[in-house]
């Protein structure tokens, strides 16, 4: 009597019509543990998400960097450097005055390798025709703290050049390992939790036009001021790891055909010393590099800068007239220096920049509403 075939096949085969092919044990378990682990990534990033700071009741100065992501593109004017950049130049009257395109790259004591490395990030982005550094950073040899160092590059766009600059940047007591996952840095956020960190998860406000920081409040600088003390020996100079910083930005801006200009921002706090003073203007002088000192007197007279009206802060920052003032005075000198291009006759730029004006005049009125009811302005968003 002969064998049925499909008895046979499994005879042949030695499997067991019964029992499952371990091939798909297996592809089931695979699927099963990636799965999980897609949902373990999820969820921590969610987590992380909820974690990190969002820097819209306080600190809002942090928001600055990763902001530059949505106005990147087709600026003619790179500002880098601390709040005397940031707070001091407004980019929407650069535009109104001469059609020049602005955007800063900026964040709060921003030291000279993290300039550096902003410079090297906007150039995966865009080429502009001018850098502008401020020089008060020249004054730190060293990080300073590592929530300066999270300011400046939490922000930043993941790429080799966001490595290097952590690396650059990092303290003792800092890792890479806590930059690539924040989580490490802010699990302990829990106790802090607020509502906007639900609400801004995903999205925060814009803080800054083109990276400019509004105020429109005014504290004049007192008549007399505390009296400078004297540097030590060793402060005189500046460190050689600032020169190398330095020589880098040169350089660089030279290999891409970028005017490299270099400014000390009219803030009369902290003071700028004579013996600083020299040193940036010898190097300026030895590679025939622009050097505008603000602070100068005949500067100062140029740009009709007012103490008693154009600081928010006692002149540590600008108010919006001195922002204004400024950006009028400089841009023209760029204008008249750098060859820049008026911009404004150029309809789809015309129309983006509209909207910055827009946004522009919008957060203006609110923050004078603001201080019209409470005598201060306590939110940068008038709120």
């Amino acid at each position: 009597m002969g064998t049925d075939t499909s008895v046979k096949n499994e005879l042949n085969t030695g499997t067991d019509p019964g029992v499952k092919k371990p091939g798909k044990r297996v592809l089931k378990a695979v699927l099963i543990a990636l799965a999980a682990v897609a949902v373990l990534a999820l969820s921590l990033w969610l987590l992380q998400r909820l974690l990190v700071p969002k820097y819209i009741s306080s600190s809002e100065e942090g928001l600055l960097v990763k902001e530059y992501y949505s106005y990147a593109g087709g600026n003619d004017v790179l500002f880098v450097g601390d709040c005397e950049v940031y707070s001091n130049f407004s980019t929407v009257k650069m535009w109104t005055e001469y059609g020049i395109t602005s955007a800063m790259r900026g964040s709060p004591q921003q030291l000279i390798w993290h300039s550096y490395y902003m410079i090297e990030d906007t150039l995966r982005y865009e080429t502009p025709k001018v850098v502008v550094y401020n020089v008060l950073s020249m004054k730190y040899g060293e990080p300073q703290k590592e929530a300066y160092n999270r300011l400046a590059l939490d922000g930043m766009e993941w790429s080799p050049v966001k490595r290097q600059a952590i690396r650059a940047s990092m303290m003792s007591d800092e890792s890479m390992l806590s930059y690539v996952f924040p989580i490490l840095r802010y699990h302990s956020r829990w106790s802090e939790l607020k509502a906007e960190d639900v609400k801004y998860m995903f999205k925060t406000k814009q803080l800054s036009h083109n990276g400019y920081v509004m105020r429109v409040d005014v504290k004049p600088v007192p008549s007399r001021l505390p009296v400078a003390k004297p540097l030590k020996d060793d402060e005189i100079k500046f460190a050689d790891v600032c020169w190398e910083y330095l020589d880098k930005m040169r350089t660089l801006c030279e290999s891409k055909g970028i005017k490299l200009v270099l400014i000390k921002a009219p803030t009369v706090e902290p003071h700028w010393y004579d013996e600083w003073e020299a040193q940036i203007v010898e190097y300026a002088d030895k590679y025939g590099l622009d050097y505008v000192n603000f602070l100068k007197e005949d500067v100062l007279t140029a740009t009709g800068l007012d103490y008693s009206t154009d600081t928010f802060d006692a002149g540590q920052h600008m108010n919006l007239s001195g922002a204004e003032k400024l950006a009028v005075w400089f841009g023209a000198y760029l204008r008249d220096n750098a060859g820049l291009e008026d911009h404004r006759g150029d309809n789809d730029l015309a129309a983006k920049w509209q909207s910055k004006i827009d946004y522009y005049e919008e957060m203006k009125a609110a923050q004078y509403r603001q201080l019209e009811e409470k005598g201060t302005v306590d939110s940068y968003w008038g709120d």
